[in-house]
């Protein structure tokens, strides 16, 4: 992928915003990914599936350092500002996702009429990469049918043969929604409140049911947000909403796990907890985790914001270069921000300077 994009090295001067930027949730979630660095062999790839980050080895020396109090002056002194683009286009689309509070009972009641389910025991995980280096960071998701290896069963299929244990109820709407999502908060009527983290999926395509809808003529595009979703479906009922939900494949199943601190987020893909506003979903096979990346995009009630971000995260339908979801946190705020960011980005990636350096060699 990365022979499809162009690397322009920047000086500091050239990001005009650069020393206006709040760079506090960045850096603590940049000292989190330096955990795991510090802990692996030198000699492995940032990430196998793109040569962009360079080696362990690059990063370690600059996860040895602390900034003090000089937050700005450690990103200058150890990383070179590199542009992104694309043969294709100049930008790439930012959207956000946010941890949902769901309200919810320990069994069916009233509208609490929707499983969240644990993981099958019959959902079964190939890494390819254990077959073949080619293949290193792909997975497929499936089930053992006799002696054949097939794929998960989708959505509709998972509904009706109730695979997986309900861990809780919630209504139909905010189950969906919290799959989407990847994670949530799940709170009881008791008050308990337990974090459903993300187990697995069943390795079918996701698809968006309010693209769906726009498509079909039923609702405007600015109006495809949850809100919007959520006013369609309670005025068509019950069929239109299973109908609807059907047309997007992929299903997603959760665990339980206490919520220590509230003040962090889910674990991302990268196995660590998101922060908010620090830290972007980003398609693995283009930016590997722990880089961070200088977005450029206009945000809701923010046009023309920029914020340092670090890569910590994937989802179904961030995929090809320059294609971030911003993690706004949790609570009504995150929620409203996350459902109706959609905007062209613009990207500058901060790189160790050696990999810098073989990215943009001279002229």
């Amino acid at each position: 992928m990365s022979s499809d994009l162009i690397f322009e090295a920047l000086d500091w001067a050239d990001i005009e915003t650069w020393t206006d930027l709040d760079l506090g949730p960045a850096y603590n979630a940049f000292v989190r990914s330096c955990v795991q660095i510090a802990q692996s062999p030198g000699g492995l790839p940032l990430s196998p599936r793109t040569e962009i980050g360079g080696t362990l080895a690059d990063w370690q020396p600059v996860c040895a350092q602390r900034s003090g109090d000089d937050i700005r002056g450690f990103f200058e002194t150890h990383f070179q500002p590199v542009r992104v683009r694309s043969l294709e286009a100049e930008s790439g689309l930012l959207t956000g996702y946010y941890e949902p509070e769901v309200l919810v009972r320990r069994l069916p009641e009233g509208e609490y009429t929707q499983p969240i389910r644990s993981r099958p025991v019959d959902l079964l995980i190939a890494d390819l990469g254990a077959f073949s280096e080619e293949f290193s960071g792909q997975r497929l998701v499936g089930r053992a049918e006799g002696s054949r290896f097939v794929p998960y069963r989708e959505r509709a299929e998972i509904e009706a043969s109730n695979a997986g244990q309900p861990l809780a109820w919630g209504r139909p709407i905010d189950v969906f929604f919290l799959q989407i999502q990847g994670s949530g908060r799940l709170v009881f009527n008791d008050g308990e409140t337990v974090r459903a983290a993300f187990a697995a999926h069943n390795g079918r395509p996701y698809a968006s049911i309010g693209r769906e809808l726009v498509q079909r003529g039923e609702l405007e595009l600015h109006a495809a947000s949850k809100s919007g979703i959520e006013a369609w479906l309670n005025e068509n009922g019950p069929e239109a909403t299973a109908e609807l939900f059907a047309v997007n494949p992929r299903y997603v199943f959760f665990g339980l796990e206490p919520l220590p601190d509230p003040n962090l987020g889910p674990r991302g893909a990268a196995n660590l907890p998101l922060t908010p506003m620090g830290s972007i979903a980003v398609d693995p096979a283009f930016l590997p985790y722990g880089v961070p990346v200088i977005v450029s995009a206009d945000l809701p009630d923010e046009p023309g914001w920029q914020g340092l971000l670090v890569t910590q995260d994937t989802g179904g339908a961030i995929r090809g270069p320059m294609r971030g979801d911003l993690f706004y946190g949790w609570g009504e705020t995150a929620e409203r921000r996350a459902g109706s960011t959609r905007s062209q980005s613009e990207w500058i990636i901060l790189l160790p300077h050696a990999v810098a350096a073989r990215l943009t060699p001279p002229a």
